[in-house]
């Protein structure tokens, strides 16, 4: 809220310079800002009483937007890859598989590994899950098991993030 939206009785005021000016009447603080041919903001506003500063609003917006970019930059996006596996996969298929998550990890994705089953295959879920427990410990100097080998709907789902490095 700027100027003339500021509708309480008293605020803490806080000058241009940045000094505290004390508590005020909000008319006082809206002559002293407009005097200095400045804006009123209010900054705290669930403060008691609301703290308000004397600034050149549309300078303060762009301070304001340009922190939000530059914090945006800095954010670590972590998205999720997946690795399809089947119960009766071969060696060499496996280590395919396990190239492409070594890739992923190292790049700093978390990692979805999956076994379908279909037809009689879900009768031997311990397949899967044996595949599932191989798969994370070949993978184990690379990669943590952030979930466990589960059962989702017909297929075994188990999630594997990034070691941290110390």
């Amino acid at each position: 809220m700027i100027n003339e939206q500021i509708r309480d009785k008293e605020v803490r005021l806080v000058g241009a310079d940045g000094e505290q000016l004390g508590v005020v009447s909000v008319k006082e603080a809206q002559a002293m800002a407009r005097e200095q041919g400045l804006d009123l903001v209010k900054v705290a506003p669930k403060a008691n009483p609301p703290v308000c500063k004397i600034i050149d609003f549309g300078k303060f917006r762009y301070e304001q937007t340009k922190r939000e970019k530059e914090a945006k930059k800095k954010q670590n996006i972590i998205s999720v890859k997946e690795v399809r596996l089947s119960p009766n996969i071969e060696e060499h298929d496996i280590n395919t598989k396990m190239k492409q998550a070594n890739k992923f990890l190292t790049k700093g994705d978390k990692v979805k590994v999956s076994v379908r089953f279909r037809g009689r295959e879900l009768a031997h879920t311990s397949v899967g899950r044996t595949i599932l427990l191989e798969f994370a410990k070949d993978l184990e100097e690379l990669a943590d098991i952030e979930k466990r080998p589960k059962m989702e709907g017909r297929s075994m789902v188990m999630f594997l993030t990034p070691k941290k490095t110390k």
